[in-house]
């Protein structure tokens, strides 16, 4: 009798093992997303891992094996060769990738400072109508929402398919401003030292382009984590620590001096329905801006 109980209690700690060795293993999900630029920061990757933190699932990250242009990534995640990606929302994009509508930015994206050749200042200190920022020639991705957003406002856009080339485009005369977030400007300008390049000093154009991430369609539960995760992040003050000690984030509030610049406000005509503009905790305002900045002041 003993040895029958032995014989049953190892066969089932056996079947118990290999039971939770198998669910350890399903519970892994490899999120893959594009290998990050030169001209990038990690702070979007950050916040991924941040929200997926809050999953009891165990997530592992892995990039492309080289950085993907922006129709080679879309193309990518819509075939389900990477995970998901991230940027610009709009109605088609909500209709071709499964949209977690959280800014990761807080509205700080949608406003855009212009990166100027060196020297071309005084020409944009002279701008104080949107007329006369329509005489500017701006450069934009080919596939970007933003190129669309500019042109249905009546700006002149000259578009390019890999965003590098953009800068050299600017540099050699092509166009005369490539609008950028306000978190990206000091950043991209820095990773072109040999170009004759600057951020512009004057003026910041506003118009609502939420950042999401933007996640293969057959991976519904992994937008449902990174969407609860950011959403919990919210809730307990994690989302706002991670955003304002970021060192992107913390550079732009320090050298763009929103607040003070010429804000020029254009419409998005293909903002989605869904966007949740009414949720005020999820948007960062140039007044919000100023507001922090004048208790920082003091």
């Amino acid at each position: 009798m003993s040895n029958s109980v032995n014989k049953f209690f190892f066969i089932a700690l056996g079947v118990y093992l290999l039971a939770s060795g198998h669910n350890s293993y399903a519970a892994d999900k490899q999120i893959k997303y594009n290998m990050p630029s030169a001209v990038q920061t990690d702070y979007m990757q950050g916040l991924l891992k941040l929200a997926l933190s809050y999953s009891n699932k165990h997530y592992t990250f892995t990039t492309t094996e080289e950085t993907y242009s922006r129709p080679r990534l879309m193309e990518s995640v819509k075939n389900g060769s990477v995970t998901l990606m991230w940027g610009g929302t709009s109605d088609q994009m909500e209709q071709d990738y499964l949209p977690v509508r959280i800014d990761a930015y807080r509205g700080l994206m949608s406003h855009r400072i212009l990166i100027i050749r060196d020297g071309d200042q005084a020409r944009f200190d002279a701008i104080k109508t949107i007329d006369d920022l329509r005489k500017i020639k701006f450069g934009q991705g080919r596939s970007w929402q933003d190129a669309s957003i500019m042109e249905s406002a009546g700006f002149n856009v000259v578009k390019s398919t890999k965003k590098p080339g953009l800068f050299y485009m600017l540099d050699g005369g092509r166009f005369d401003a490539f609008p950028r977030g306000a978190n990206e400007a000091w950043s991209e300008t820095s990773a072109f030292p040999k170009l004759n390049l600057a951020v512009e000093k004057q003026l910041v154009l506003v118009y609502p382009l939420p950042t999401y991430f933007f996640v293969h369609k057959n991976e519904a539960e992994v937008a449902k984590d990174i969407e609860n995760g950011l959403e919990a992040a919210i809730k307990d003050g994690s989302f706002d620590n991670y955003f304002y000690n970021s060192k992107e984030v913390k550079d732009v509030l320090d050298r763009a001096d929103l607040p003070n610049r010429r804000a020029f406000y254009i419409n998005n005509p293909f903002l989605p329905k869904a966007t949740p503009l009414e949720r005020k905790e999820l948007w960062l305002s140039i007044d919000d801006l100023r507001v922090r900045a004048t208790k920082n002041n003091h």
